[in-house]
């Protein structure tokens, strides 16, 4: 990514939406809405000061939801340009009206543009290449599965981000229930900090202690003194918050890292309720996956649920046989039926094995979902920019014999665009994609070339 940033030849249009495409083969016209960042990408040296001071914290999208970020960021580490952006709607000064402006103070290169606004970009080209990635089938349309009221129930791509370095967890294996439950300790410890605050300041002040002033009110003597009964709500609200902080801190410090995991494949996919394709690359994603967390800690241990596990693919097989070898996997051949949950916030996967026969189950520390492939959400509003038809699943159609051509002449398509596909193959149709591409652009070149 950083060669392609550096190109002389290649001008990379991030944080950008296509708006219009008109031409033909070999004479396109394409307008581009290019967002503003409210960040002079120019002058950005993506130092991190500014998201460092930041006072505003938001959802981050990119960790799958498990982590915040700051209203001023990077949308990922390896981001190419390497700059920051403001998210408007969150950020004090340009969404909520409020004064702020603390990214501009600390910004050395003077980088912040409050001001930015969106521009338009025209491009002639003589091909278009779509490589428009795919979104993730939300499972919360399965309610067996429990995957929006059992904390512990994960999709693969966030356990992805919680396997990561770089991720909220920094790589270590904890709970989506125990990292709420920390928050909500961290907000009570606040909320205990102040309270403990004005308590300490009413005693000081009139020289008793909160239990008598307490007994005074519940007895009655205090009489109609509001000063008095607004004393002892305080130092009422303060003990019931020690009394729920305490035990919940005594339960996050006895809380670990997973150590028994389960995958569930096949979750939207090969259903004809959601979508009948296989998602391709399902089976090896988990088994990678499933190995990336017993290298991470060796009491690790992962069942991966399937129907049939699909590893199609030159060495696919021999590394799903080296992972039940080495990475302590176990491939469990049933449907699962139905997730529940123990009060320790344990999973519990309800499968029939059809080795078996029997209707069995089993409780796990967390359950990753290999949810299916879906086409991105824009797929269809972008097809109709373009003029391409889309087949009965919503991705790109192509030609059985030319399986990167669209149905309009000049347009390419190549990854998860098409279709399910697994990282190689996607690069693979990547090269093939600006190949035909070239094809297109080199001979209207050798043309231009001979005319001058």
């Amino acid at each position: 990514m950083l060669d392609v940033g550096r190109h002389p030849h290649i001008n990379l249009l991030a944080y950008s939406e296509v708006e219009e495409v008109s031409g033909e083969v070999g004479n396109f016209k394409v307008r581009v809405r290019s967002k503003a960042r409210y960040v002079n990408e120019d002058l950005c040296t993506g130092c991190g000061s500014c998201a460092e001071k930041c006072p505003t914290m938001t959802v981050d999208v990119y960790n799958a939801g498990l982590g915040n970020r700051k209203a001023i960021y990077k949308y990922f580490p390896q981001g190419i340009p390497s700059v920051y952006t403001i998210d408007a709607e969150v950020c004090r000064q340009l969404g909520q009206g409020k004064k702020c402006g603390v990214c501009a103070k600390v910004c050395q290169a003077n980088a912040i543009d409050y001001e930015q606004k969106d521009r338009e970009v025209e491009l002639e080209v003589g091909a278009i290449v779509l490589a428009t990635g795919y979104d993730v089938f939300d499972p919360s349309v399965i309610p067996e599965y429990g995957y929006d009221h059992i904390p512990n129930v994960v999709t693969a791509l966030e356990f992805e981000r919680l396997l990561s370095a770089s991720g909220p967890t920094a790589g270590h294996l904890d709970r989506p229930s125990d990292l709420a439950l920390e928050v909500e300790v961290e907000d009570l410890e606040k909320e205990h900090k102040k309270l403990s605050r004005q308590v300490k300041q009413l005693e000081e002040k009139h020289g008793k202690s909160s239990a008598e002033v307490v007994e005074q009110v519940k007895s009655g003597s205090a009489g109609d003194d509001k000063d008095l009964s607004n004393w002892a709500s305080l130092a009422e609200k303060l003990n019931g918050v020690e009394a729920r902080l305490d035990p919940m801190k005594k339960k996050l410090a006895a809380a670990r890292s997973a150590k028994k995991l389960a995958f569930i494949q096949c979750v939207g996919s090969r259903d004809f309720r959601f979508n009948k394709f296989c998602s391709s690359y399902c089976c090896m994603h988990s088994v990678k996956e499933a190995m990336i967390a017993n290298e991470h800690d060796n009491e690790v241990s992962s069942s991966i649920f399937c129907m049939d596990l699909r590893a199609v693919g030159r060495g696919f097989e021999e590394y799903k046989l080296r992972g039940g070898k080495q990475s302590n996997i176990r491939y469990v051949r049933g449907r699962v039926a139905e997730i529940t949950e123990d009060e320790a916030h344990n999973p519990i996967v309800w499968y029939e094995s059809t080795t078996s026969r029997q209707v069995l189950h089993e409780a796990f520390d967390m359950v990753v979902l290999a949810t299916a492939c879906v086409p991105t959400a824009g797929a269809a509003k972008l097809a109709e920019l373009l003029g391409v038809e889309l087949e009965s699943n919503g991705f790109v159609k192509t030609d059985p014999l030319a399986p990167l051509n669209t149905s309009r002449d000049g347009i390419f398509v190549c990854g998860c665009a098409q279709g399910p596909m697994d990282i190689p193959e996607s690069v693979a149709q990547a090269s093939s994609a600006a190949a035909r591409a070239a094809e297109v652009v080199a001979p209207a070149r050798q043309t231009a070339a001979a005319a001058s």
